[in-house]
């Protein structure tokens, strides 16, 4: 098939590879333009760091929905499919309705659960023992359409890092298969059940805050959730703490307030939490480097009875 490639992000770079290794023509590769790094260095979106790689013509619009000149550049590619990945614009109908076949997105989550831009946090975030990857037909509306296939992926305690990477290779996976049902007209297209869809907004920097105010277990899954960006944080006197390699315990006799440092030993300590404590052993203080707790005792206070808030 004659494809066009839409992705920004590490997650969509296997099902980029997986489309070519298979044999398939990837026209044109497009993906978010370019950001400044430290000290002003330009850094390539990791699809595009791929695609050139690869030898693939890449373009980086800035708004396709308001960019009628790069609509036309599409347009006169004829593509059969255009494949989305993790993209970050919205696309108009006037690209939605050029590839012969439309245009597919692989998406992070079973849909219709956890339509939206966060999909694979909020698995976290929200307990769940499994997620997947769906591969829809793309419409005007937000992860609305029609799907093609989807698989699943167990959870446990895995952190974002790990359960994007094992999504992404899912995806790059699943993706193959997909195209060769719709070339072969196999493919079916199953809508989805509105009324069982849930919502995952894009993660704010205050969503990280915590002041243990909720469940031991909450707040393990938010770690893991948030360990990309923007972090789990609290306070502990006037700088900020984050807060990395926990564990939950169900630490029911421990008679304290939420946010109770409870106790402290050479690699570890806990925190009261409204169910449960928090067991922690991996910090940064603002400021300074992330590190374990043996090493942030040896040049900072905490005792049995501080507070975190």
């Amino acid at each position: 098939m004659r494809i066009i490639y839409m992705g920004t992000p590490e997650f969509a770079v296997p099902a980029l590879n997986s489309i070519i290794d298979a044999g398939h023509d990837v026209e044109l590769v497009v993906t978010q333009p370019d950001r400044r790094g430290n000290r002003g260095k330009v850094v390539f979106s990791p699809v595009k760091a791929c695609a050139l790689h690869r030898g693939i013509k890449v373009s980086q619009p800035n708004n396709i929905k308001n960019d009628p000149d790069f609509i036309q550049e599409l347009d006169a590619l004829k593509p059969d499919l255009i494949v989305v990945a993790a993209f970050g614009q919205i696309l108009p109908k006037e690209v939605l309705d050029i590839p012969v076949y439309g245009c597919i997105n692989i998406h992070g989550s079973i849909l219709p659960e956890y339509r939206g831009a966060a999909p694979m946090q909020y698995a976290i975030l929200d307990g769940k023992d499994k997620t997947g990857v769906t591969i829809m037909q793309m419409e005007l509306g937000l992860d609305t359409g029609d799907i093609i296939s989807a698989e699943e992926v167990e959870v446990g305690r895995k952190d974002i890092i790990t359960l994007s990477e094992e999504l992404a290779e899912c995806g790059a996976r699943l993706v193959v298969k997909t195209i060769d049902l719709i070339a072969e007209g196999q493919a079916t297209y199953t809508k989805q059940d509105d009324s069982a869809s849930s919502y995952a907004h894009m993660i704010r920097k205050e969503d990280g805050y915590t002041d243990f105010n909720s469940s031991a277990a909450e707040i393990d899954n938010k770690v893991r959730a948030f360990k990309i960006w923007p972090g789990t944080f609290t306070n502990i006197g006037d700088k900020v703490l984050k807060l990395f390699d926990v564990l939950p315990i169900d630490d029911v006799d421990i008679n304290a307030d939420f946010g109770v440092i409870t106790s402290v030993d050479k690699e570890k300590f806990t925190v009261k939490c409204t169910n449960g404590t928090l067991e922690i052993r991996e910090v940064q203080l603002q400021g300074k480097k992330r590190m374990s707790v043996s090493d942030f005792i040896r040049g900072n206070k905490l005792e049995v009875g501080m507070r975190l808030k």
